[in-house]
């Protein structure tokens, strides 16, 4: 071992590091819900997908963007098996022939509609398993100035 690098420095990096932390919760969470929503046929990544296309107007891929922190590249390869399975439509956007636009299909909506009791029951176990009623809330807010966002 160098002595400019002693292993105290690993244990703090171990301790204190927020995108380490951060990064093994996300992974732990995902896992989690990947497999509560595994017999719907969903992960999580998914499932968030089609609950963003669940609005009034059809988005465009490029407004889905910011709000799944996803490459449009990423983002267009995760609505392909989507749309395969019938459960999203791409259409072009009537104001402007070089867009599309993502609609949830009837089939995407049942399912949606079929797997919302299973994540409700996951969170809910979640903000159990947190404890104290505001730290879930408190983690969320934090979460979200992390995230760059403003707190709703």
């Amino acid at each position: 071992m160098r002595e400019d690098l002693p292993i105290e420095v690993t244990h703090d990096v171990r301790d204190r590091c927020l995108c380490l932390h951060v990064q093994r919760a996300a992974r732990a969470l995902a896992r989690r819900f990947d497999e509560a929503l595994r017999p719907f046929g969903l992960t999580n990544g998914q499932f968030s997908l089609l609950t963003s296309l669940n609005r009034p107007d059809p988005p465009r891929i490029s407004d889905l963007v910011s709000i799944l922190a996803m490459d449009r590249t990423t983002l267009t390869a995760a609505l392909k098996p989507l749309t395969r399975r019938g459960l999203v439509q791409t259409n072009v956007d009537e104001s402007d022939a070089r867009s599309r636009r993502l609609t949830l299909t009837d089939a995407g909506r049942d399912l949606l509609v079929q797997a919302m009791p299973v994540w409700r029951a996951e969170h809910d176990a979640l903000d159990e398993q947190l404890g104290d009623l505001e730290r879930p809330e408190r983690l969320r807010s934090d979460l979200r100035v992390l995230n760059g966002l403003a707190d709703d």
